[in-house]
């Protein structure tokens, strides 16, 4: 088999199928990557058995067809170092050489037969089929992803929970500490539905879709999901389980809301939390009806940090205070000039919303707060 290529074409696919490569797997060929060319196509699969990664290639010179299992990070190494150039790839079909040739070099290495890597997991008997566009899914993994648990005793927690109804899509993530619910008006089904996608898979799918175009195919079951968009395709296995009731812990009458500029307090948060307890990462905020003041201290350390941010509060001065990795993140994934933060008192859960909502789009965040000393 003979075919050519261009350099950083094959370093794109090659890259994005190889975030899902398995390390230290007991099956050796997992570790590898599948070339299947064939009809003037190059098709690279890959796969750590939970979840596997297929992505198209055109080629416009080839002799001969076949499928080689190759090592991925040899060759990304290698192509990350060559400027853009044609490259030239031999496979001898019996014992599966390889040989790429370069512009100014050879490079040699053996594969393993490519029908020794296992097939790709088919749709489960009984299925349903929706259809996002492929900019409106990236943008609620990215808003819902980063709240996913790492549980072993509560796996559920451990995706995004998908809920489809004829009201709309519903997409919520935690991991016990906060919360994050995205409802979309525009993603309907006649028949209500749910799925767990697991984390893992979720970030694989947010990667690849900030680059593409048009609508995500998503065929799930019991067991199993698939998303094709932009000739690639992203099959995985799905949590089992019940997830928990969400609307259940979303506090309903938080009486103090205080609005503010979002970019101005997220900078804030930032600034001030370098100077807290590194073991505890306590930030402070106390509101009054003009004036929001973030601080935090290390007393082993001697070191304390204070900023003022201007706000409008409806409703009784307060302070509360929050984990700071988890409140610059939530405050870092809304999409809104202004944030709203709905509060009850220093011991119950605070709601972060987007002052305004996109269109069709209605997003809850929710952070638990922690013990003030004083």
């Amino acid at each position: 088999m003979k075919f050519n290529v261009s350099s950083t074409k094959l370093y794109a696919h090659l890259s994005l199928v190889s975030r899902v490569v398995a390390s230290n797997s007991s099956l050796k060929v997992m570790e590898l990557v599948l070339f299947d060319l064939h009809d003037n196509q190059l098709t690279f699969t890959a796969s750590d058995t939970e979840t596997t990664i297929r992505t198209t290639l055109d080629i416009e010179q080839m002799e001969g067809a076949c499928k080689v299992a190759v090592n991925a990070n040899l060759l990304l190494n290698t192509l990350k170092e060559l400027p853009e150039q044609p490259l030239t790839f031999v496979v001898n079909d019996d014992n599966f050489a390889v040989s790429m040739q370069s512009i100014n070099g050879t490079y040699s290495f053996v594969g393993t037969a490519g029908n020794l890597y296992p097939e790709m997991t088919e749709p489960d008997e009984e299925h349903r089929t929706i259809s996002i566009p492929a900019t409106t899914l990236n943008e609620a993994i990215t808003k819902t992803v980063f709240c996913t648990a790492d549980d072993e005793l509560r796996p559920v927690m451990n995706g995004i929970n998908f809920d489809i109804s004829p009201e709309g899509l519903t997409m919520v993530a935690t991991d016990a500490h906060r919360l994050v619910k995205l409802v979309n008006t525009t993603v309907t089904s006649d028949e209500p539905a749910n799925f767990i996608l697991p984390k893992k898979p979720a970030g694989l799918l947010k990667n690849t879709l900030a680059k593409a175009e048009g609508d995500v195919q998503i065929t799930f079951g019991q067991k199993n999901a698939r998303f094709e968009f932009d000739r690639t395709l992203v099959v995985c296995r799905l949590i089992e389980g019940r997830y928990p009731n969400y609307n259940a812990v979303i506090p309903q009458h938080n009486s103090n809301v205080v609005t503010v500029d979002k970019q101005t307090l997220y900078n804030a948060c930032k600034r001030v939390a370098v100077f807290g307890n590194s073991g505890t990462a306590l930030i402070k905020m106390a509101i009054s009806a003009n004036e929001l003041a973030v601080s935090a201290q290390d007393i082993d350390f001697s070191t304390s940090a204070h900023e003022t941010v201007e706000c409008s509060l409806e409703g009784t001065p307060m302070s509360i205070g929050f984990k700071a990795p988890f409140l610059v993140e939530i405050i870092g994934n809304i999409d809104c000039e202004e944030v709203k933060l709905q509060l009850a008192d220093s011991a119950r859960a605070g709601l972060i919303l987007p002052a305004q909502n996109n269109e069709g789009q209605e997003l809850t965040m929710l952070l638990m707060p922690m013990l003030l000393n004083d």
